[in-house]
């Protein structure tokens, strides 16, 4: 099978994008949204002075600085994935405009919802086949699975419970109430993504345009 060549610097470039409008659409249909996504979200709710897209980016900071701790290193690649995740975070803000333009019916929340998920899922195995650092919410999980040494999708599995259980009980333990609760998105995600992961790996074959990967980034791509 002959297999496309892209460059990772434009995957990316749609990566935050696309990762942005899924994460927007899956919060307007009020089904909850991706558990990543959930933690600043509920946070936005509880301190609505600063924007969804601002918490985003706090708490991505709070990741890539985990990530540096646990390997005991300062890396530049994590520097610049979180530039990349104050990008994400703007582009949420963008999507959160023109979206509260639309309508919102029992019909079309399901139909944002079902987009979203599956926007995201594509998004994430993008990222993650790029070759470029990427957003820190993506970043963190396949780091963690080299660290632990352990399949990527039980790695972002677990992140993505954690993250539920945070959203939990900030949103039962202030909001009163569940606010951006997504349990089916936690147990699915992970699976989802690999999927996807194994079709863009049978298909295309990411490169870097401008920077020659390094041998463990060359690796890591087939994670």
């Amino acid at each position: 099978m002959n297999k496309k060549y892209l460059p990772g610097e434009l995957a990316l470039c749609v990566v935050l994008i696309i990762n942005s409008l899924g994460v927007c659409l899956m919060a307007k249909s009020g089904f909850g949204i991706s558990t990543i996504s959930s933690v600043p979200f509920v946070f936005n709710k509880v301190f609505p002075s600063l924007s969804f897209g601002t918490w985003n980016y706090i708490f991505q900071t709070l990741l890539v600085l985990s990530l540096m701790i646990l390997k005991k290193a300062f890396c530049f690649e994590y520097i610049f994935s979180f530039v990349v995740g104050i990008g994400f975070g703007k582009m949420i803000d963008v999507h959160d405009a023109w979206l509260a333009l639309l309508p919102n019916t029992m019909a079309l929340n399901v139909l944002y919802f079902a987009l979203g998920f599956l926007i995201i899922g594509f998004g994430i195995a993008l990222a993650n086949r790029c070759m470029l650092p990427i957003i820190p919410t993506d970043t963190f999980p396949r780091d963690m699975s080299e660290i632990l040494n352990k399949p990527y999708k039980y790695v972002k599995t677990t992140f993505d419970l954690c993250c539920l259980t945070t959203t939990l009980v900030l949103s039962i333990g202030i909001l009163h109430g569940l606010h951006g609760v997504g349990v089916l998105c936690a147990f699915i995600t992970g699976k989802t993504v690999s999927m996807f992961q194994k079709m863009l790996d049978a298909h295309v074959v990411f490169y870097r345009a401008l920077i020659r990967p390094t041998k463990s980034e060359m690796s890591r791509h087939t994670v």
